[in-house]
């Protein structure tokens, strides 16, 4: 092969590698999508004030809600996974807002004794959050 087709061939190579790199990022599936049917957003925003979230965390849309202590939950609905451990669907949610430290021990975030209806609502609301 004459040396511009190996230059050519060469340039079609290194154009595919960003391809190929990113391509390579993702070897697991996709989580479910973080869609919850259940749940009432609008009082799961009271609850979010009710329970103190916002002391820690900064929630648009609830008053309030502008700690810095958790990460911002702007978005929430948009993003893959809940504490970079769980995939990021409505079951998973509710367990951790109920119980964080059953999923990781340790963690800054509290046991508040959110009940089960409540953590659907506060759920419902996050997942507006998109």
């Amino acid at each position: 092969m004459s040396l511009p087709g190996r230059l050519g061939a060469l340039g079609a190579v290194l154009a595919l590698l960003p391809l190929v790199a990113v391509t390579g990022c993702g070897s697991a599936p996709p989580p479910p999508p973080p869609e919850t049917h259940t749940g009432r957003p609008d009082r799961g925003a009271q609850l979010i004030a009710q329970y103190g979230c916002g002391s820690c965390h900064t929630v648009p849309g609830v008053k309030g809600a502008d700690g810095l202590v958790g990460p911002p939950l702007t978005r929430f609905g948009a993003r893959s996974y809940i504490a970079g451990e769980l995939p990021n669907n409505a079951d998973n949610l509710r367990h951790w807002i109920s119980d964080p430290q059953s999923v990781e021990p340790g963690t800054a975030m509290p046991n508040l004794g959110v009940k089960p209806i409540d953590a659907q609502d506060i759920a419902a609301y996050l997942y507006t959050l998109d």
